[in-house]
């Protein structure tokens, strides 16, 4: 089997998104790199690797005795989505920074101070009493300081640890940290760790402490395991999010693509505030209509996924849910988000594996 020599994954040229990624014509070539270690090593730039929950689980093996401190990068648009449910137990018991990432995802006028609130607060409820919180846009260069400042006020010499899903955007903070903390070129190694054909990337902070990039986890819960390459710039928001606001009646129903539905059943004439890219189609149209319209016109009027073939519709799950007596967001995994107001009754249809959460509101 040929390896890449930078960081010994195994070399493919079927996916991109894979470890161990060149292209078909560079394959065979003496002293091959994957294309992740080639943009290291030549532009200094790291790329975040999807692995599946045992790779990631191999790959921090043991990673709870070693002393440091961890940055747990997520996804502020898709937070419940981009949370590891198993950092702790993985970390032990080391001080955690939760760094919220695609903060200008949100809109300008958003309150900061209840967000961090907010974000604190469903930590804690997935058993993550967090350090501190950063608010950031990698992107965007905003926060970069705020974080440097919590992982130095914390880390007391020690190591830190980088953690996160597939597109939360850590690879991009990364870049940045190196570049704001370091400011040249040429200085990210790589660090074998055992249980692993993957290397973590390591950034020295000082003589004696690194600071360590991760391979993004791939959560298979999210929306964006149903997509192309292509249709994920369509569902992964890179600008702020203009809400969409939908006057409904009850038997109406709101379709985000192809990919999921909502289905407003009870609650007088109300309105539904959505929150999703701002390149993905939202179209309306009556409950009565919505099975018919789904499977003629998915891939045409309703995409993505521009492919019907691609979409399994014996595998959809229908998720009730009610608002009760406060304004909630109903969050689909990878996609967004809707508010309603309080003494709604709505049907969520989504595939099976992709979760739906029910949440106090954030806007």
């Amino acid at each position: 089997m040929l390896r890449c020599i930078g960081c010994g994954a195994p070399l493919q040229s079927d996916n991109p998104r894979a470890p161990g990624y060149v292209p078909e014509h560079n394959l065979f070539r003496d002293d091959v790199v994957c294309k992740r270690c080639f943009r290291l090593k030549n532009y200094n730039e790291v790329q975040d690797v999807g692995m599946d929950s045992d790779d990631f689980l191999n790959l921090l093996n043991g990673l709870a005795d070693k002393p440091g401190i961890v940055v747990n990068v997520v996804d502020i648009f898709d937070f419940e989505g981009s949370f590891i449910n198993a950092v702790k137990r993985i970390v032990g018991n080391k001080k955690i920074i939760l760094a919220a990432n695609k903060i200008d995802l949100l809109p300008k006028q958003i309150n900061k101070r209840r967000v961090k609130e907010w974000l604190r607060r469903s930590a804690r409820k997935y058993g993550l009493d967090a350090e501190s919180v950063v608010l950031l846009s990698a992107r965007k260069k905003q926060g970069i300081e705020d974080l440097i400042e919590a992982i130095n006020k914390i880390r007391n010499k020690e190591d830190v640890y980088v953690v996160g899903t597939t597109n939360v955007g850590k690879s991009t903070l990364i870049n940045r940290l190196i570049e704001q903390s370091v400011g040249e070129k040429d200085v990210v190694t790589t660090s074998r760790f055992p249980g692993t054909t993957l290397d973590m990337i390591d950034i020295p902070l000082d003589e004696n402490s690194y600071m360590y990039d991760t391979p993004g986890i791939i959560q298979e819960h999210q929306m964006t395991n149903f997509v192309t390459a292509k249709e994920l710039k369509t569902i992964i928001p890179t600008n702020e999010i203009k809400q969409r606001v939908y006057q409904l009646n009850e038997g109406q129903t709101l379709f985000f693509g192809g990919l999921a539905r909502i289905d407003y059943v009870k609650g007088g004439r109300r309105s539904l505030v959505c929150y999703f890219s701002n390149q993905l189609n939202i179209h309306r149209t009556k409950t009565i209509k919505a099975d018919d319209l789904w499977k003629n016109r998915i891939g045409d009027l309703l995409k993505p996924p521009h492919n019907a073939a691609d979409f399994d519709f014996t595998k959809v799950k229908r998720v009730r849910l009610e608002t009760g007596k406060e304004k909630r967001d109903v969050m689909i995994s990878g996609l967004g988000f809707i508010t309603i107001e309080a003494g709604a009754k709505v049907i969520l249809h989504v595939p099976k594996s992709v979760d739906v959460v029910l949440r106090k509101s954030i806007m």
